[in-house]
């Protein structure tokens, strides 16, 4: 019993102890605490207000929504980690260089953990260098086949959404291995080329003369004179036909036109075929399709043929 009783002593003592000294101690350093964390918080709200009030002229000055936006970001996470630093100063007494060697050491070996995540990062630098699109503009994976506009370039991944409503969040490290067709860079105004074939007896002059009229009466399709600069070469606008080839079963036929929306080449393309048909039909235009010709002469022999085990033969 003695010795339970001054077991009990010893933890009561060393808990009365313990509880003084967590006392004591929570005194000394609570302001210190709340001063910290009032930093903290006080940091991130400046964060916010500097994002937004420098965006404007951030914007302004580097003209391109990917990088002023990746910028701004860098602003923000600047302030909010000098505010971190601060606190840990304040509350612990760290100082500044000790707590970036720290840090230091820590991102190298997080560096070596998340080294995927670095290489996004990277990729992403060369990305915003490289100007290979920017927000707002429509471009194609031509991998996957989809099509949307950028809504948003990080130091990480590049955001696309989509014609078909969805997002895709692509890693940078990856959209700089694929082809990527940008159709919004230097002129919105995209070329589409339909084909199509028509009989060896239809009339090809005509049928070159419909394709003109079928593109030209489709609105989104751009139909008067003019000319778009490529490179070094300027390219006519109004639509025109081309002969492609002569093919096994028919002329095979090109026409080449603009249109002024690039997200409705499909729309435009099925409109323009709409009215091909249509105009074919009522010119009396046919469009080819294989053909098998079997050849039967009176060459002489005899066959024999077994029908249920009986041999018959034909002269």
């Amino acid at each position: 019993m003695s010795q339970a009783s001054a077991a009990r002593d010893w933890l009561v003592n060393n808990a009365e102890t313990a509880y003084a000294e967590a006392v004591d101690w929570l005194s000394a350093n609570l302001p210190n605490f709340l001063l910290a964390f009032l930093i903290i918080v006080v940091g991130y709200r400046v964060s916010i207000a500097a994002k937004r009030y420098a965006g404007r002229p951030v914007y302004s000055w580097i003209g391109r929504e990917s990088v002023a936006s990746t910028l701004l970001r860098l602003i923000k996470l600047s302030i909010i980690l000098l505010s971190v630093l601060l606190a840990f100063r304040v509350a612990f007494g760290f100082s500044p260089t000790s707590l970036l060697l720290t840090a230091t050491v820590f991102s190298a070996v997080v560096g070596i953990i998340l080294a995927p995540l670095v290489g996004d990062i990277i990729n992403g630098v060369f990305v915003l260098s490289d100007q290979p699109y920017e927000v707002g503009d429509m471009v194609e994976i031509v991998d996957t086949g989809k099509v949307g506009f950028v809504e948003e370039v990080t130091i990480r991944y590049t955001k696309v959404f989509t014609i078909d409503n969805t997002f895709l969040v692509i890693p940078n490290s990856e959209i700089r291995k694929r082809d990527v067709v940008n159709y919004s860079a230097e002129d919105v105004r995209t070329r589409q080329t339909l084909e199509v074939s028509v009989t060896y007896e239809s009339d090809v002059v005509k049928a070159r003369e419909i394709l003109v009229e079928a593109a030209q009466e489709t609105p989104e399709v751009i139909g008067t004179q003019g000319s778009v600069r490529i490179g070094k070469g300027d390219y006519p606008l109004e639509p025109r036909p081309f002969i492609v080839e002569f093919g096994d079963h028919g002329v095979n036929l090109a026409l080449r036109y603009w249109v002024r929306e690039p997200y409705r080449l499909q729309m435009v393309k099925s409109k323009v075929n709409e009215k091909i048909w249509a105009k074919f039909r009522q010119e009396g235009i046919r469009i080819p399709y294989p053909h098998r010709h079997h050849v039967f002469d009176d060459t002489t022999g005899e066959l024999d043929v077994s029908l249920d085990g009986q041999e018959e033969t034909e002269g």
